[in-house]
């Protein structure tokens, strides 16, 4: 699909959409919910599969995102958007009262392409914009207030926790140095002072990547965001529906590794006590292994290599 910047036609690939579709094992007549609509790219594809009786509702809190989802719902009476984090998952199914009743929940996490691609964003460290990097840009703080109102412990963490940045501790130091003489405000400025901070490259990687992926899951609290949408995924699920899930970093799929197992082993037992398997209450069991895009589509869309993909299904 198509998005429009001021600076140019942006072409947005969805990812792994063949396996995405097969590990929601769509039923004609069912009830889906994309979590994370974006620019529609899974959402007109889970419609193709659907018959006249199935509904999609799709659900995003980038405003950008608006325009694409209300074009298709115009279009297409078995789709429904609403502008709201996945995070109320619950509340959302309350509404339309679906709740216990969703067939299949898909969650494509991170940032998309077309926000990664228009300047005025500030997700992009090769891109000169201002510092934003929120998803929803007409709520919290954004990137540049914090990282001139931060002190240098609260940066290192942020660095190190969200970024897993190796010089977490030198880069906090030289943007807290860099403030002292004018405000951070731009992309290609605070991308430049992490590039002289860090002496030893990555090959293939620019210094900033780290730095800019931890800035920006804290920005929009999106390991919390994560954790509830998760919970309230399995709560909203029919028995049989199944969750799939694109994550793009460690700490996304690690969420989502541990959140599955925990649902498959069901409740703690001690140890010693004997129990049949059928009491252990389990809600969810893991649908096959962990998938990769393939070397094909990695090559056509580079922005696909990182993506994994896991699915489950409740019990």
């Amino acid at each position: 699909m198509l998005f429009e910047s001021k600076d140019a036609v942006i072409e947005h690939q969805p990812v792994m959409v063949n396996e995405v579709i097969k590990g929601l094992n769509i039923q004609e007549e069912g009830t889906y919910i994309d979590a994370t609509f974006g620019r529609g790219g899974h959402s007109r594809e889970i419609l193709k599969h659907l018959g006249s009786k199935g509904r999609l509702f799709a659900m995003d809190r980038d405003p950008e995102a608006e325009p694409q989802a209300h074009q298709l719902s115009s279009k297409d009476q078995r789709f429904l958007f609403r502008r709201v984090a996945f995070s109320a998952l619950s509340s959302f199914c309350k509404e339309f009262e679906v709740k216990g009743k969703i067939n299949g929940i898909l969650m494509d996490l991170g940032v998309s392409s077309p926000q990664l691609d228009t300047d005025s964003r500030g997700f992009s460290f090769r891109l000169e914009g201002p510092l934003d990097m929120r998803m929803d840009p007409t709520q919290g703080f954004s990137a540049a207030e914090w990282l001139n109102s931060a002190n240098e412990d609260e940066i290192d963490f942020v660095l190190k926790e969200y970024g897993e940045e190796r010089f977490h501790k030198r880069i906090a130091r030289a943007i807290i140095l860099a403030r002292t003489n004018s405000p951070i405000e731009s992309t290609l400025q605070l991308a430049e002072i992490i590039k002289k901070a860090v002496r030893q490259r990555e090959k293939h990687k620019h210094p900033a990547t780290r730095s800019f992926q931890g800035i920006r899951i804290f920005i929009n609290r999106e390991l919390e965001e994560l954790n509830k949408g998760l919970d309230q995924g399995l709560e909203v699920l029919a028995p049989h529906g199944r969750l799939v899930v694109l994550s793009f970093h460690s700490l996304e799929d690690r969420i989502v590794k541990r959140f599955i197992q925990k649902n498959e082993r069901g409740d703690p037992i001690p140890k010693h006590i004997p129990i049949l398997a059928g009491d252990m209450k389990q809600v969810m069991r893991r649908i096959g292994k962990k998938m990769k895009p393939t070397a094909e589509e990695v090559e056509r869309n580079p922005r696909a290599r990182s993506a994994i993909l896991r699915v489950a299904e409740k019990l």
